[in-house]
This record gives structure tokens, sequence and C-alpha cells, in this order.
């Protein structure tokens, strides 16, 4: 077995996952190595399950990370091609951890491995990730078990479906749903949960499972990728479009008019779908989700819990306030009856289930939803992006009525506005992201932020 160079893992173990480009960062060989570490870092269970997406490396890499764990002596159960929340399930069905093998959006070049605790909890660089990088980058491992683990295969995806459909069932009038995988998972998952909703008609866009991507990026929350779905759902009448990403964990939502609509908003609506079935729950939303969410949390009676960005932090809060429901506004939608995991595809299924009850169009059934402007995310390359989050809190700072946070980077508010400007972790980039009581005070303070962060404030 070859030796992965310390260059390389360090490279490819991020702050969530493993991800690089395929095969001179990720080969079988790290994938091997990382099967064997990830069984003895989790406490050498006797089983885990892997699943894979339909990037063309994917299945020789589970392969090889499979061999990795049944050295350490687990047994194996590949289930084969699925979206990452099938994956999850599987973790929480089984109660066993799990392996996914994807790079999600990521252009055709790239893979990655996620990893869970049994009932899908997460591992993160402060939940396990780094001492599995580390055993990797040493070595060191154990002794091979004496009997090696067994390898077998077990299909879940009916299951998969028949318990999201038990969360969010969808009952009332006939519906027209235009659906665009771009070539990723949701090609492969989406047919399973559609033919058991009769009254939907499906109108499907780049179903096969293409891990080169052919037609658009599958990385539904760049406007230019959403394009064809908007023209579709026009073209046809339909009542919504549906936009997921390769693994399929995230959905964006389209409506009847070939609008985008917003993270932020889904957040809200299923937020007071989950506080009916539990009222006076905890709901977490991440810092960068508009301010109405918390409004909305607590105008139908539960608790809204604010968190940094990114699915560890929500997941570690939802299990220390028991939420109900967490949402970002990456798209990634967390459910405690989903074992806290994210779900692209039951968040799809809890709008749809929402506005077949509904007798007006989709627009209408989120207009109380959408009550603040938002700039949406604004990435800027910038040198020293410490100084320049100093030079916005200085220059903001100074304002009547402003408040300041460092939750994840820096959060400016005032009555009217307010934005929040984060570091990328990988890249040496700013986002900004803003919002305000009306349009023009939206463009006011983001073209404000902006000016300091591009360097053009005079």
């Amino acid at each position: 077995m070859g030796s992965p160079s310390s260059e390389t893992v360090n490279a490819v173990f991020k702050a969530y996952d493993v991800r690089g480009t395929v095969p001179d960062q990720i080969d079988e060989d790290l994938a091997r190595a990382t099967g064997r570490a990830f069984v003895e870092v989790v406490g050498n269970p006797e089983r885990i399950v892997i699943g894979y997406d339909m990037r063309p490396s994917s299945p020789s890499l589970a392969q090889a990370y499979a061999e990795g764990a049944t050295t350490a002596g687990a047994d194996v159960v590949i289930i084969g091609l699925c979206s990452t929340d099938e994956l999850y399930f599987a973790s929480g069905h089984l109660g066993i951890p799990g392996v996914m093998f994807t790079a999600s959006h990521n252009p055709a070049q790239y893979n990655g491995i996620k990893q869970c605790r049994a009932f899908a909890a997460p591992v993160g660089m402060e939940s396990g990730l780094a001492e599995i990088r580390d055993l990797v980058l040493s070595g060191d491992f154990a002794e091979p078990a004496a009997t090696p683990g067994e390898i077998t295969e077990q299909d879940l995806l009916d299951a998969y479906v028949d318990h999201l459909l038990t969360l969010a069932p969808v009952k009332g009038r006939p519906l027209t749903v235009v659906a665009d995988a771009g070539n990723g998972m949701a090609g492969h998952t989406a047919p399973a949960v559609f033919v058991k909703l009769p009254d939907i008609e499906l109108i499907d866009l780049y179903f096969d499972l293409d891990g080169t991507f052919p037609h658009h990026e599958a990385n539904p929350i760049e406007a230019a990728n959403l394009v064809d779905l908007q023209a579709k759902v026009r073209e046809t009448g339909a009542d919504v479009g549906l936009a997921f990403d390769g693994d399929a964990d995230r959905c964006f939502l389209v409506d009847e008019r070939g609008e985008l609509v917003s993270p932020s908003t889904l957040t809200a609506l299923i937020a007071t779908r989950e506080l009916g079935k539990d009222p006076g729950a905890s709901v977490v939303h991440n810092l960068i989700t508009s301010r109405a969410v918390p409004e909305i949390v607590r105008e139908n009676g539960g608790t809204p819990v604010r968190t940094r960005v990114g699915h560890s932090f929500i997941k570690a809060v939802m299990a220390d306030t028991d939420a109900i429901f967490g949402g970002e506004h990456s798209g990634h939608f967390y459910f405690r009856d989903f074992w806290r995991a994210d779900s692209g595809m039951l968040a799809a299924l809890h709008a749809l289930a929402a506005l077949a009850e509904a007798d007006v169009p989709l627009s209408e059934l989120l207009a109380p939803y959408e009550r603040y402007p938002l700039s949406g995310e604004i990435n800027s390359t910038v040198t020293d992006a410490p100084a320049v989050l100093a030079q916005l809190e200085a220059h903001f700072g100074a304002q009547e009525g402003v408040e300041l946070d460092h939750l994840d980077g820096l959060t400016v508010s005032s009555p009217d506005w307010s934005f929040n400007v984060r570091s990328s972790n990988t890249e040496p980039l700013l986002r900004l992201n803003a919002e305000g009581k009306d349009v023009a005070t939206m463009e006011a303070v983001r073209d404000e932020a902006l000016a300091i962060i591009t360097g053009d404030a005079q």
C-alpha cells in the first residue's frame, strides 16, 4: 500500500470533509489509509456503511476505503450509488458510522469523503477528522485485525424514500414540478420519490448520472446554473422548480414565475411547519439567514438559536438545544427527525406539501416569509482579510444605533439593515451578505461595505 505525502494529506483534509482532485491528491491509497484510520478513530465499530456518487472515480475509491476499513476489522455495507442524505439515512437507520464519496458541487476532477459517526453524527476537524488526518499522516496504525471484516451490499433506496414520505407527506391538489438534478444524485433519488406521489407531474432536467456535468455545474447557489430550470418552469407553466446540487443534500426553489426563492424564505416556511408539530421548540439558523427567520420563529412560538455557518456547528447546536429544525442560507436544511442531518429532498417535500395544501401559487404562499430584500452572497478577493474587517468595524462602529458582533466574521446591525462579512475557509475571499428594510436601504449599505472591502472607499 502506498503512503500519501504529508503535503497532500494536509491539503485535502478540510474543516468538514476530505476534498481534492483525482488522482493527484485523492487516490486509492489515500482512501484505503483513511478507511483504516476512520475505523480506529471512531472506536472500532463492528460495521460501517459506504455510499458514493456518480463521479467516475467514486466506485474504486469507495472500494479502496472499504478495504482499509476491513483491514481494521470492521464489516462494510456498501449501498452503492446514493445521495449524501441517503447515506445519512443509512447511518441512522442502521445505527452505524457512515462514509460518502462525493465532491458535492465541485467540478468533475474533484472527489471527496464525508464521514459521520453512528446516527449521522458529524465528523469534522473538532470531532475526529483531525485525528483521522494525523493517523493517515503518521501511518502508525494498529495491527491489522486477526479476522478482517467482510464487505456486503445492500439497497436502501426504497427505505430512504419511505422514511422521507412519513416525515413530509404530500397531500392535496395536483402539482406540476420541474426538477433539475444537474446530472447529479437527485437523478437517482428523485424518480424513486416521485413515483410514490401520483398527484405530482414530474418534468425532469438532467437526470442522467454524469460526473462530467455536461450541461452546467451542479451548484445551484450560482445563478447561471438555474437558468435552464427557470426557463423550463416558465415554458411549462409548472407550479415550482427544484434545483439540487451534485450530491443532493441541498435544494433551491424557483417559484411559478421562474423567480429564485431565497433559502432564508424556505427556512422560515419549514420552521413554521415543524413548529406546528412541536410548539415551543428551538429552531437553529445561521447568522447569514434573513432577520425574518428569527422573527417568524418567535411569532410561531418557537425559540430561534443563532449559530455560525457550517454543518458541524448547526448539528452541534441542534443537539445541545434539541432543536426541531435548522436552516442555512446556503440551502442546507437539517431535521431533528432525520438524525439532525441535512436533506435537500426532505426540504423539497416540505415545500411541495405546503404548496399542495394551499390554493395559491408558490409566490403568494411565500410572500409572508419574504420580508427584507437580500443582497445574496458577494465574494471579493482580498490580501489582508483581518485588516479589512478592522476597517469595516471602525467605519460602521462609529455610527449611531449600530451593533457589532463577532460570532462568525463581523456582523453589523442597525434597526433598518444588517450585514455579515466572513472569511472563506479555503480561499483569500471575504463573503458579504447584506439586507435592508427595502431595496434602496439594502443596496446603500451593501455598496458602502463593498467600497471598503474592495479598497474603493473615499
